[in-house]
């Protein structure tokens, strides 16, 4: 029996999701995620999985971070991208970091089922208009290339830098010492190539779905 996993913040898009996969795959196994962190636990639970429906908007990463992540960490998981951001651009942004497929959250029903069975197929399936754009810089596929690099806590660790959480604050949500975030910076940054926090998150920040809006960390003693 076909396991499939779910990540999106939506509850609603999940659902819809839910059905097309039943139409697709009666008594499909379906598991869900609602956030990256509760995703990476997901993944972690069912790295057979047979499928992940992916969106880019998930709280906790930015743009394709965290399908640059997960492939590096699960390249035998197929991923499919899942988003309202319809850009022929960033669907092909998607497909370059190594999406089997992209689906438009505009598609209706029926185009939601066939995507899904077609890569399911072991084939990729995009909009046309994805295939026939431009493909992704050169410096985003080196900010990608260095991200693979990363532990799963590293990479939290950035995401929470990129949202300017200080040390101490960052030790608060994840349950650690001050004193262990400044180890995973200091981790963060000799994997990137970066000198201070601020270089760190502008290079995660090329994978973002719009660089240009990154902002800067506030800087403190690593």
């Amino acid at each position: 029996m076909a396991t499939l996993l779910i990540a999106d913040d939506h509850p609603l898009f999940r659902e819809a999701l839910r059905g097309a996969v039943a139409r697709v795959l009666p008594g499909a196994n379906l598991h869900e995620a609602d956030s990256v962190d509760a995703l990476y636990a997901l993944v972690e639970a069912h790295p057979d999985a047979d499928l992940l429906l992916l969106d880019l908007n998930m709280p906790g990463a930015q743009g394709f971070s965290a399908l640059v992540h997960l492939r590096a960490l699960y390249p035998q998981l197929p991923i499919v991208v899942v988003s309202a951001r319809e850009e022929p651009a960033v669907m092909r942004r998607a497909l370059d970091h190594g999406a089997i497929g992209f689906i438009p959250k505009s598609a209706d029903a029926a185009t939601l089922g066939q995507a899904i069975a077609t890569v399911l197929d072991g084939d990729r399936w995009a909009p046309a208009s994805a295939l026939s754009a431009p493909a992704a810089a050169a410096d985003e596929h080196d900010a990608a290339q260095r991200l693979r690099d990363l532990t799963p806590q590293q990479f939290r660790v950035l995401q929470m830098l990129g949202s300017g959480l200080l040390n101490k604050q960052i030790g608060y949500e994840l349950g650690v010492s001050e004193a262990t975030v400044k180890a995973h910076v200091t981790a963060i940054l000799r994997k990137l190539g970066a000198n201070n926090r601020t270089q760190a998150v502008l290079i995660a920040g090329r994978l973002a779905l719009d660089p240009s809006a990154i902002v800067p960390p506030p800087e403190e003693g690593d």
